[in-house]
């Protein structure tokens, strides 16, 4: 009975005792001294005391404990260091600063580790208590690091050490690490630290993106850019929270790149392109396609680019020679540049299309028209240049060209004219690559657009098979004939129009003709013959000094040839006389003659060019390595007035083309104004047309009462039936 009442003083007296013990323990961690005592017996005292519900004193004592160790510390370290006169430098102060921080980190493990029985048993029960690990945290927080002059001094050096790096130094990046973990540890590092971090950096990036940009030429710019952005990641990598990633790489994007994106295009664009800089274009475009903006900026810059640079090409006279060559080489060099650094980004696709067509249509006719020269350069017999294979993909970079062209009946009355005379001179390289562009030509523009042009070979094979049986019904006539004739028969609405020209022939070839025709009226009675002598050649037999030869000659320089047969010498009056070639004609045919490369006729007097007076007799000295020897007429280089008169059948094949429309339009729709009749027209014709020409065919159709005007609506027509 007696030892009852004793009890809760024992009780008072163990558990007073048990905390002096902790107390010391707890002091000697602090102050990196060593522990008197046994963990395990310190922890054991820990779950004692909670045992005997002391719980709540207890946490209380501790973070008390705690609390004052912390004030002690701010006093001790960096109450002096904050006076200016007295101050440490900044990275001493860092050094000191992390030095305190691991300090209470490590002792705050270790103080946990001992009290964890309360952590996990009272603490937790309670969830308002912060466990012992915040706890620490928190007086850290409350009492070191918001402190306006710690704070102060620890962001400054922060900043320091990181303005340093970028300029080039090397500093202690684990410190940093060390202090911005803190920082975020405690949860103060957005509002303490990454705000004033992202205002300095925007300022640094700011001035130094208007001094470079005046100081460094564009390519050197995108590496140095690059580079910055390279550094920037790897500081988050390193010591940066990761949420400041985003904000970070933003400002300085937004400071190198975003503010300087049209001087950088203006400045530098066009050099880039023009050196077919692969490496700092595809950087330019990975750079640009980060910064809002950038990749709309960029397109519009490479659109106008292209117009400016093809515009030079197509509009200057002065390189209609090579105009094909360089559009192709053009074509080439932007495609491996949309490729190759701009990620074939459709975009960029579509705008070189749409910039092509722009300026390639800013000169009407003129490219059409050296389109189909430089195709007759390629398909005309004695190419060597390319093998079928390279012929073929040759052929198909025409034809992407081609696409961008608005009036491709000029084309067409072009390639026409060519392929005519690759045709009928036996001219063309190969049959294949003809029919193969024939091909493309029809699936790019329909099968009317090539029905002439395979008409013309249609002609040719036709021809073949006539001559087949010309040949068996000439071996039944009882009179053959010396002269072995060839005749291609040719549509008059597939081909190109040719001027009639009388000439003289000789008798036994005006028979052979008459023969021939009677051959073909027999087989195709109604049909008219109209033979074309501009287009015949022969092969005749010669003899001179040196022997017998073949002269491959046109019919022109045949007749004149043939002459000499029955003279000696003529003067070229004479010739006109007998042979009824025009004049210009025939002193072309002379010059060929006497003036070439083979002179099978002499000139008196000599010289390049024949006159009116000169005299011209047979060279029986005539000398050649070849056994039959090709004579080249002197071509008549294409007059103004013959790419005139092509454009002008083209023109009034247009007119045609739109009278045909509106009629066609009218017919169907009865009544319609001027504006809908003009839109229905744009819809349907395939060739650039003025608003004017558009209004001349309507007033001519309705002078020639195929429609007419509305009496109280003069803006309406009315289809006449």
């Amino acid at each position: 009975c007696r030892k009852g009442p004793e009890m809760p003083k024992l009780a008072e007296n163990y558990t007073e005792d048990t905390w002096l013990k902790l107390r010391d323990a707890v002091g000697a961690i602090q102050n990196s001294t060593s522990i008197k005592y046994n963990l395990e017996e310190l922890y054991q005292a820990v779950e004692n005391l909670c045992s005997y519900k002391v719980s709540p004193t207890l946490y209380k004592q501790l973070r008390q404990v705690c609390e004052d160790h912390v004030q002690a510390q701010i006093h001790q370290c960096f109450v002096l260091d904050i006076k200016p006169t007295e101050s440490l430098d900044n990275l001493s102060f860092l050094k000191r600063m992390n030095r305190c921080w691991q300090d209470h980190c490590r002792q705050t493990i270790m103080i946990r580790s001992i009290f964890l029985f309360l952590d996990r048993t009272y603490v937790l029960q309670n969830s308002l208590l912060p466990s012992i690990w915040d706890t620490g945290l928190e007086l850290f927080r409350t009492h070191i690091v918001s402190d306006s002059g710690v704070q102060k001094r620890t962001v400054e050096g922060l900043l320091e050490q990181i303005e340093l790096e970028r300029n080039g130094e090397t500093i202690d990046r684990s410190l940093l690490r060390s202090l911005l973990g803190m920082l975020s540890d405690l949860q103060v590092y957005k509002d303490s630290f990454e705000e004033r971090f992202l205002c300095e950096t925007n300022r640094l990036y700011a001035a130094e993106g208007q001094r470079l940009m005046q100081d460094r030429d564009v390519p050197e710019y995108l590496h140095h850019v690059a580079r910055r952005l390279e550094e920037e990641n790897d500081r988050i990598v390193s010591y940066l929270d990761q949420s400041t990633q985003k904000p970070l790489i933003c400002c300085v994007e937004k400071q190198l790149l975003g503010e300087h994106l049209t001087a950088m295009l203006q400045k530098g664009l066009s050099t880039l392109l023009d050196e077919y800089r692969v490496t700092e274009l595809a950087l330019l475009y990975q750079l640009f396609s980060k910064v809002k903006g950038g990749l709309p900026t960029l397109l519009q810059f490479w659109r106008d680019y292209i117009k400016s640079f093809g515009g030079e090409i197509v509009c200057t006279p002065e390189k209609d020679k090579d105009m094909v060559q360089e559009l192709l080489d053009f074509k080439d060099k932007m495609d491996n540049v949309v490729q190759s650094c701009f990620a074939r980004n459709e975009s960029f696709i579509n705008a070189m299309k749409e910039a092509f067509e722009t300026f390639i249509n800013k000169r009407p006719n003129k490219p059409a028209e050296l389109i189909a020269k430089y195709v007759d350069s390629k398909l005309r017999a004695g190419n060597k240049e390319a093998t079928e294979e390279e012929l073929e993909r040759i052929l198909d970079k025409i034809m992407i060209i081609f696409r961008f062209i608005h009036g491709k009946d000029v084309f067409e009355a072009f390639y026409k004219k060519d392929l005519a005379k690759r045709l009928l001179v036996g001219k063309s390289a190969s049959v294949d690559a003809e029919k193969s562009m024939l091909s493309k030509l029809k699936h790019e523009c329909g099968a009317a657009f090539t029905s002439k042009l395979e008409g013309m070979f249609k002609d040719m094979e036709l021809s073949k098979d006539i001559m087949i049986q010309y040949k068996q019904y000439m071996q039944n006539q009882s009179e053959p004939s010396n002269i072995e004739l060839t005749v291609n028969i040719l549509t008059m609405g597939y081909w190109p129009s040719y001027t009639p020209m009388e000439v003289h022939l000789p008798s036994e070839m005006v028979k052979l003709q008459e023969v021939f025709k009677l051959f073909y009226l027999g087989k195709h009675s109604g049909r008219k013959l109209q033979w074309q002598p501009t287009l015949g050649h022969a092969v005749l037999k010669a003899e001179f000094k040196e022997g017998k030869k073949e002269l491959q000659v046109s019919l022109f320089q045949t007749l004149v040839v043939l002459m000499f047969n029955e003279g000696e010498d003529f003067s070229m009056e004479e010739i006109r006389t007998a042979t009824g070639i025009e004049e210009g004609e025939l002193k072309r045919t002379l010059q060929s003659l006497a003036c070439g490369k083979a002179r099978v006729l002499n000139k008196n007097p000599r010289g390049k060019d024949v006159e009116d007076g000169d005299r011209f007799n047979f060279n029986n000295d005539f000398k050649h390595k070849l056994f039959r020897i090709k004579i080249n007429q002197i071509q008549m280089k294409e007059t103004v007035e013959e790419q005139v008169s092509t454009t002008e059948r083209v023109f009034q094949d247009r007119q045609y083309q739109i009278d045909a429309a509106v009629v066609r339009i009218m017919k169907m729709r009865k009544t319609l104004s001027h504006n809908l009749l003009v839109s229905e027209l744009y819809n349907q014709l395939k060739f650039p047309v003025k608003p004017g020409d558009l209004k001349k065919r309507i007033e001519s159709l309705i002078d020639r009462e195929y429609m007419e005007r509305d009496k109280e609506t003069p803006n309406q027509y009315h289809y006449v039936a």
